[in-house]
């Protein structure tokens, strides 16, 4: 707390004041009072012995951002300070494991560095008339916290302690980080007390220790991972935005989801999941962008299936835009509205990219943009092209390598003599890494590893004589088809063939009338 008798001569000294004050505002208009105001304040600021510096809770020039100093001021004090705070607010962090307590407001705290003493006090702006909605949900009272120093000291607290209070708070965040999975909510659940985003904490095991894939191609996709984190001042270098694209593609069931769940723990960052059939149009789209964190990986996935982007680039048939033209307005404007919620989402595949890597990709950095689909060929290749997707990962079926990922996960071996019948049967039969995975899981404790391998290679049998069998069905079809296009072409010769008589005998016949002198009128 401040000295004794600090307080004392700056509490008489405010007594004065206002008493001053009080009396001049019965005797003085408004427009009088402003200007007395004014030289009053600068008057004050020569005898008042301390500066202060408020930090608020949101960006001045964005309402709706939170400020990353005040966050890293909130760490730093609730590390250094809060223990000399005697009204504390707690948090419960890495799944129930730690309390962080943190001073509650209107709460004051004081701070020693190289022998000077700070003030920290917490406080809530209360505003004169609520909103009627807020993208902060529930907190309409944006919070401030206040810096007081004596004046003598304030070179060292602006250009030395400040920045040692916001290193130490970022320093903070990054050991107590609680990793999150977030999705977004129904563009139009946004007012009111929800966000934008929801989330849960991120507890996926997955890792590339884990992960059922070539170790060629991982070992590639690890590099590429490790070389973008390091890659802050490069990508200012080049003049690009700090952000990387994956494109994951392969049939259902070869890990892309495990894939994702990995790249977040290697590089800690949060997973925001986007669902685009929930997002109203573009400029929601945008908010959304806007609402994710650095250190983050933005996934869409299966966006083959998420909206109709590449149908929207089709151009309408002359006959249709004619069709359309010649419709009461009324009407048009009526079936318009009528699409729009069928549709239930008007993103667009030009809001898409720019949400990729237009200028507003740019608000932010070091994020990873992740897509996932089943069908690479039903993309727009503008979506997908290098710069958007800068890396493409195939992920196949189950090959002998990965295999022997899956039977040290599942089964804890590293060799058996099955070993080189599976390898051999893998390289015939085409068997995504869920399905290897699942027969190798034991389903019972009687089960051991040996009847684990068994049941696969059981399985892989059962898979290649199907494969076999459905090999067999589509040649059979194949023939059929091609005996029913003969047929057809055959009896379209012979109506040829018929046609070529019946017109012979007509001419034959013409010519006969003719030479017996017989005339026939058209």
């Amino acid at each position: 707390m401040m000295m004794m008798g600090d307080m004392t001569q700056l509490g008489s000294l405010m007594a004065v004041v206002m008493f001053v004050w009080a009396a001049f505002s019965q005797l003085f208009p408004d427009e009088y009072q402003r200007d007395v105001r004014k030289y009053v304040n600068k008057a004050v600021s020569y005898v008042y012995p301390y500066v202060e510096i408020t930090f608020h809770e949101y960006q001045v020039d964005s309402w709706f951002e939170r400020s990353t100093a005040f966050s890293s001021i909130e760490r730093y004090l609730s590390i250094n300070s809060a223990n000399r705070a005697k009204r504390l607010k707690a948090s419960v962090v890495k799944d129930c494991e730690s309390v962080v307590l943190s001073m509650d407001d209107n709460e004051e705290v004081t701070d020693e560095f190289d022998g000077i003493r700070i003030w920290w006090t917490s406080s809530k702006k209360i505003p004169q008339q609520r909103a009627l909605f807020s993208y902060r949900g529930a907190e309409e009272e944006p919070r401030f916290y206040k810096l007081t120093c004596r004046k003598e000291h304030r070179d060292v607290i602006t250009n030395v302690y400040l920045k040692h209070v916001l290193d130490e708070g970022k320093a903070i965040a990054v050991r107590t980080r609680q990793r999150k999975l977030y999705t977004n909510n129904k563009s139009e659940n946004w007012r009111g007390n929800k966000k934008i985003w929801s989330h849960i904490v991120f507890a996926h095991p997955s890792t590339f220790d884990t992960l059922a894939m070539d170790p060629k191609k991982k070992t590639e996709i690890l590099n590429d991972l490790m070389t973008f984190r390091k890659s802050k001042d490069y990508y200012k270098k080049v003049g690009k935005s700090w952000k990387r694209g994956y494109l994951l593609y392969g049939p259902p069931g070869t890990g892309k989801s495990s894939m994702i769940a990995a790249m977040a723990n290697l590089l800690e960052y949060d997973i925001y999941d986007l669902e685009l059939t929930s997002v109203k149009d573009n400029t929601d789209l945008r908010k959304l962008l806007i609402g994710t964190s650095s250190k983050s990986i933005i996934v869409i996935e299966d966006i083959d299936c998420s909206l109709d982007l590449t149908g929207q680039r089709k151009p309408k048939k002359k006959k249709e835009e004619v069709k359309e033209d010649k419709k009461d307005p009324l009407e048009k404007e009526a079936e318009d509205e009528e699409d729009k919620k069928k549709k239930g989402s008007e993103v667009t595949l030009s809001g898409l990219l720019n949400f990729i890597d237009g200028l507003w990709s740019a608000c932010g950095s070091e994020r990873l943009i992740v897509f996932t689909t089943n069908y690479l060929e039903k993309l727009d290749p503008a979506l997908i092209r290098r710069g958007r997707m800068d890396k493409h990962i195939e992920m196949s079926y189950c090959c002998y390598e990965t295999f022997k990922v899956l039977a040290k996960n599942y089964l804890d071996l590293e060799s058996h003599e099955l070993f080189e019948t599976i390898g051999r049967m893998l390289g015939e039969t085409k068997m995504t890494p869920a399905d290897v995975a699942e027969n190798l899981m034991p389903k019972s404790d009687e089960e051991n590893g040996e009847i684990c391998l068994n049941n696969l290679i059981k399985c892989l049998e059962d898979a290649k004589e199907e494969a076999r069998l459905k090999a067999l069905e589509d040649a059979r079809i194949n023939i059929a088809e091609k005996e029913a296009g003969e047929k057809v072409q055959e009896n379209g010769e012979k109506v040829q063939e018929s046609d070529a008589r019946i017109a012979t005998d007509d001419k034959l016949q013409v010519n006969d009338a003719k030479e017996n002198g017989v005339f026939v009128a058209l």
